[in-house]
């Protein structure tokens, strides 16, 4: 799958959901007779387009609120009927998008998709919000990682140039070289972990990487 999109499983559906933290409403009624047409009839019900509303003027500068009053006082008369792309193109609105392509459907911001999982399953809000903030979780998980081996590699770059510049005497041989460069690193750990790198592999045979890929941030 492309890295703009990610999956969770709820209750055996596998849902999209955007890097932006839009969730697939498509997904969401596959598998339930005439799925599709729940979205559209949502859309239709007056208190869905009063929680769109609010949700726009919170977060979209853009929102045409003129168009959007029309629409909530035709919203649940016989004859009201309105898509998603009438809706978005009505009121210019952000928070339901309707996608074309591979992973195309009908994408919501997430406090809109949640809205609309509870209308269709209380059940599969519960469900869905829960994998959702696994998903969270994992992310946060993922990127303090990358921030640690970031820093990790900045740093232990400056301590091999400030090595360079200040300790190598002139007319050493390289095994002497790497010999100083693995001295002054493990003062470093041993001001920093207690321990020499060669103890922490020695107390540590099962680990894979170095002592400084189990470190925390800070």
């Amino acid at each position: 799958m492309r890295k703009n999109y990610k999956n969770i499983v709820v209750l055996d559906r596998s849902i999209t959901i955007t890097k932006d933290d839009y969730i697939s409403l498509t997904d969401m009624v596959k598998g339930i007779e005439n799925g599709l047409a729940l979205i559209e009839k949502w859309l239709r019900n007056k208190n869905t387009i009063e929680f769109l509303g609010i949700w726009e003027e919170l977060h979209n500068p853009d929102f045409n609120s003129p168009e959007f009053e029309g629409i909530k006082n035709r919203a649940g008369l016989n004859r009201f009927i309105l898509s998603v792309k009438q809706w978005v193109a009505k009121t210019n609105s952000i928070g339901i998008v309707a996608k074309a392509g591979r992973y195309g459907g009908t994408y919501a911001h997430k406090d809109i998709a949640f809205e609309f999982a509870s209308w269709v399953s209380p059940q599969f809000k519960i469900y869905l919000i829960k994998e959702f903030q696994r998903l969270k979780e994992e992310e946060q998980k993922l990127l303090g990682w990358t921030a640690k081996r970031e820093l990790a590699k900045i740093n232990y770059r400056i301590h091999t140039d400030a090595i360079k510049q200040n300790l190598i005497p002139e007319n050493l041989s390289k095994k002497q070289i790497n010999f100083v460069y693995a001295n002054e690193a493990d003062v470093l750990n041993m001001a920093l972990f207690g321990k020499t790198a060669k103890q922490w592999r020695d107390e540590n045979p099962d680990k894979k990487g170095n002592i400084r890929d189990y470190a925390n941030v800070s």
